[in-house]
């Protein structure tokens, strides 16, 4: 069975994430995101559920330690599941363990947020520009004008 990490920030990103739900069954999975108190409660429903640290880069003092440790964390996450594919919808979290996948030989499927229709995200300008994705999903027809090399893949919602 193909082992399959999805991974994303927390709030929408996370949201549109687990509309993905029915898939998990059908792979060895782990879930991934950030430690928040209401997070917490998807070690109930899902199994392999871990958490990276909670930050923004609003935080500018502190979110690059955050992100720094995120990194050594993902790292550890990466080597402890090992997955064949990484799905994500971003943002900020996901940066680290796509690319720890990428140099691995992970497949990575990154889906742009459902929330932008004509602007490009950070985390999507980042993947797409430097290739990270070897699968770059958008849910909006006008973003293959921002990015032409993407597949439609409609909306998950």
């Amino acid at each position: 069975m193909k082992s399959v990490m999805f991974i994303s920030s927390t709030g929408g990103h996370l949201s549109e994430l687990l509309q993905l739900e029915e898939l998990f069954s059908s792979y060895e999975y782990s879930l991934i995101t950030e430690n928040t108190k209401i997070n917490r409660k998807l070690k109930e429903k899902y199994k392999n559920v871990s958490f990276l640290i909670y930050g923004t880069k609003d935080h500018k003092l502190s979110y690059p330690f955050k992100l720094f440790l995120n990194c050594f964390l993902s790292l550890c996450y990466y080597l402890k599941y090992h997955p064949d594919y990484i799905v994500t919808t971003g943002a900020h979290t996901a940066g680290p363990m796509c690319c720890l996948g990428r140099i691995f030989g992970s497949k990575i499927i990154y889906i742009e947020t459902f929330a932008n229709i004509n602007t490009k995200t950070i985390t999507g300008s980042l993947f797409y520009r430097f290739k990270i994705a070897n699968l770059f999903l958008v849910q909006w027809r006008p973003m293959l004008k921002l990015y032409p090399k993407a597949t439609l893949g409609g909306w998950i919602y």
